[in-house]
């Protein structure tokens, strides 16, 4: 096992993360993040995001670790961020926040509310109500002008565009779910949307391929029936045998399984990266089996809620709004306002990707083979 793995292990098992250091032998100088809320640190803002969660511009959101709003949707830090702490770099940089000296260890891409499918499908559909017009088209658009702006296009040099790419990890969170809850109760069938929505995410990983990418962690959709939102609106019939909504988490285990597909057919076609797929659904499910065995006592009431039973959640009085407070101890809960989890829970998952069985193949191959 290499010293840089060791490091990384002991950084996520650890209650204080590694810091950057000029001395640090890293593994990668740089991480480029997409994906939707689950992974957005900023690239929205109250007015800017899910309208159905609209006050991520204020407390509580930020509340345990940066004790303030950073627009991240949690009351802490994110997978995205815990995995920049594991590999001694800084936070990312959301793209909208670029100021020409705060991107040299990468920068974060990701949208609260973004779908996999491009937005003209959902204007198509006329579904465009509550729908955030980002998509990961859009981010592959960001992506472009900062390659740009970085002297890597047409007529840059092969050396530019080389050292964008030769240290930096491209993190794919999970991306998906905005689109089969944008199409709940319309005309749009989910076979359509797991259909359109792999496709997407294999179109966007191939396009990073071809540009050079070679280390990629894609994470799958999580366990989404286990979540409060769909668990308030589904009927008390349709639930599994621990309680989560079972056609949801049938609905998010077919597409990660189509998914999984697509990344097996583009390691075949890509021999010279590394994909590696990060099984959020099982790694979920297997909290939600056993939270206590994970410091959690709560795995499906909410933290800041309105007090609603049975989950103290209300899709009318959401987290931000004036009858709902958030829980003293946060690091006790697993979801934190409904549809987002809670900095505890996301360090948990980190810990699972990186340093456990719910990564294909082991994230430590990743490492090793950019060490190698």
């Amino acid at each position: 096992m290499s010293i840089v793995l060791i490091t990384i292990i002991f950084a996520i098992s650890s209650q204080t993360f590694a810091l950057p250091s000029e001395t640090d032998d890293r593994p990668f100088n740089k991480i480029y993040a997409f994906g939707d809320s689950f992974t957005d640190t900023g690239n929205t803002k109250s007015v800017t995001g899910p309208s159905g969660f609209g006050h991520v511009s204020q407390l509580p959101y930020g509340i345990t670790y940066f004790h303030r709003s950073t627009n991240r949707y949690s009351d802490g830090r994110l997978v995205i961020d815990f995995v920049t702490q594991a590999l001694s770099l800084p936070f990312l940089t959301p793209y909208v926040h670029i100021n020409g000296n705060n991107d040299d260890n990468g920068v974060n891409f990701a949208v609260a509310g973004s779908t996999a499918i491009n937005h003209a499908f959902f204007v198509k559909n006329n579904l465009t109500l509550n729908v955030t017009p980002q998509s990961l088209d859009t981010q592959l658009l960001w992506f472009n002008k900062y390659l740009e702006k970085q002297g890597c296009n047409e007529t840059g040099t092969e050396d530019k565009c080389s050292e964008l790419f030769k240290d930096a990890l491209f993190w794919v969170g999970e991306i998906g779910d905005n689109d089969y809850a944008y199409t709940l109760g319309s005309d749009v069938s989910s076979e359509t949307i797991k259909k359109l929505a792999t496709y997407s995410v294999g179109r966007f990983l191939q396009v990073l391929l071809k540009k050079g990418a070679k280390y990629i962690a894609v994470q799958g959709l999580p366990a989404s029936g286990c979540l409060t939102l769909p668990m308030t609106l589904a009927g008390t019939e349709d639930r599994d045998e621990i309680g989560c909504v079972k056609s949801v988490d049938n609905q998010s285990y077919q597409h990660n399984a189509v998914l999984q597909a697509k990344i097996e057919d583009l390691r075949k076609q890509n021999p010279q990266a590394v994909i590696t797929y990060l099984d959020y659904w099982n790694a979920y499910k297997t909290v939600i089996k056993n939270p206590k065995g994970y410091g959690f006592k709560e795995p499906f009431t909410v933290c800041c809620g309105n007090g609603d039973a049975p989950y103290n959640f209300s899709v009318f009085e959401v987290c931000g709004t004036p009858n709902a407070k958030a829980c003293a101890n946060p690091s006790q809960y697993i979801n934190w306002d409904g549809v987002h989890l809670t900095e505890a829970m996301y360090k948990v998952m980190t810990k699972m990707f990186l340093n456990g069985p719910y990564s294909h193949p082991p994230f430590n191959n990743l490492m090793n083979k950019k060490s190698s």
